[in-house]
Formats: structure tokens, C-alpha cells, sequence
């Protein structure tokens, strides 16, 4: 039993896995595109060490860790005009940026930042939209592999983050987010965003922190 809220969660390591969101240069890195918007990436940049733990912890119990990316083609076809357009930057999407091209796969920006990197064998999801599952092959891997339950790490709370938890919800997965692996740029929209997850009984999910999850990966 892991300790979080709003109860215990009954934690089966035979059927978990560790999912990582968009710990992207862009998003973290001084200098990036998350920088050039004018946020503090130090709100984000919090979680990198804890969640850096977890992943040491998870790939010594050989759980199955996967990480995300948003990001869209060279040529931009999978990206909706409505996204483009929208908070009428000076410098958006597929725009010449800090480290690149702006969310563009294949650019420096759009790589995972190097204290979380992917090592061989760890499946990196592409995906274009804020939520993991959107137009991409989350679902397949995780049902071939037989997972029903996700530690989810990464940024941002309110959005990607608490994207993907509810499309898991909806699939049947259960989600554990732990708060101190997870970051906003926005502290008030971190809090919220968690408060949603876990509410009304775990509405979309738990939430704890890194500790005692780490702890349960220890345990044989």
C-alpha cells in the first residue's frame, strides 16, 4: 500500500508502469522556449531531481518507463491551424526559436532534457496534442504489455499532465501523480490541478510523492 491521498493506493508493480511527461529542453532549460514566454523554468525545474529518483528506482525493479514529447512533423501537417494561431506569438509552433524549431521534432528544444534521458528499451511517444494518448500508440503498448496502473511524472500539472491522467481514467488505467515529480510555471494552477485529480474520492486519480512510491519499488 502506498501512502497518498485520498486514500492508499493498493500498488501492483507486476502491472505498473513509470510515465514521464514532456521533460523537454524547451519546457525546463534556461534559454528555452518556456523561458522566452517569460515563466520561471526553476518552477519547473523542481521536479527534475525527484523525478530522477523515481526513475533510478523504476529501472532498478525493471518496470516498464516511458516517456512523452509534444512536438509536431517537420512539414507541421499534424498540427491544427486552431493550435497555430492560438496566443498570437510573436515566435509559435514551427517558428525559429531559442533551440530550434518551436515543438518541432528532430530539434534540440523538442529532446527530452539529459538528467532524464531515455536509455535503450524505454519507448518515447511522440504525440502532438497535449494528452498522451491523443494520436498516438500509448494504449496499444501499455495493453500489449499488460499495464493498469501509472506513476505519472512530468510537466505541466494543469495541462499535459492532468491531460493525459483523465484520458487514463478513461481507459481504465489507474494514475498515481506524484506532486513533487510533477510542475507548473504557474504555483496556484500546480495546486489546483492536482486538488482536481483527487477529488470527490480520487475523481481521476491519486496523488503522492515520491518517497514511499520509491520505497514500494524497493520491496521484493
Amino acid at each position: 500500500m502506498i501512502d497518498c491521498e485520498p486514500y492508499p493506493l493498493a500498488f501492483d508493480r507486476a502491472h505498473a508502469a513509470l510515465l514521464i511527461i514532456d521533460m523537454q529542453r524547451d519546457f525546463l532549460e534556461p534559454g528555452g522556449f518556456g523561458a522566452a514566454l517569460g515563466n520561471d523554468v526553476s518552477l519547473l525545474r523542481r521536479a527534475i531531481e525527484p523525478t530522477r529518483r523515481v526513475l533510478t528506482a523504476a529501472r532498478a525493479a525493471e518496470l516498464l518507463v516511458i516517456h512523452t514529447r509534444e512536438g509536431h512533423r517537420p512539414d507541421l501537417s499534424d498540427l491544427p491551424p486552431a493550435k497555430k494561431a492560438r496566443g498570437r506569438l510573436k515566435a509559435g509552433i514551427g517558428d525559429r526559436g531559442p533551440m530550434g524549431r518551436i515543438l518541432v521534432r528532430g530539434e534540440p528544444g523538442h529532446d527530452i532534457i539529459a538528467e532524464l534521458a531515455p536509455v535503450a528499451g524505454e519507448p518515447v511517444i511522440d504525440k502532438p496534442g497535449k494528452g498522451a494518448f491523443h494520436a498516438t500508440d500509448l494504449d496499444a503498448i501499455l495493453r500489449n504489455r499488460g499495464i493498469a496502473q501509472l506513476i505519472v511524472c512530468g510537466v505541466t500539472t494543469e495541462v499535459c499532465v492532468n491531460t493525459t491522467v483523465r484520458e487514463a481514467n478513461d481507459r481504465g488505467y489507474e494514475c498515481l501523480v506524484l506532486e513533487d515529480c510533477v510542475g507548473s510555471y504557474f504555483p496556484e494552477f500546480h495546486e489546483m490541478g492536482l486538488r482536481m485529480i483527487k477529488a470527490q474520492g480520487g475523481i481521476f486519480g491519486w496523488v503522492g510523492r515520491s518517497q514511499p512510491l520509491i520505497a514500494a519499488l524497493g520491496e521484493r
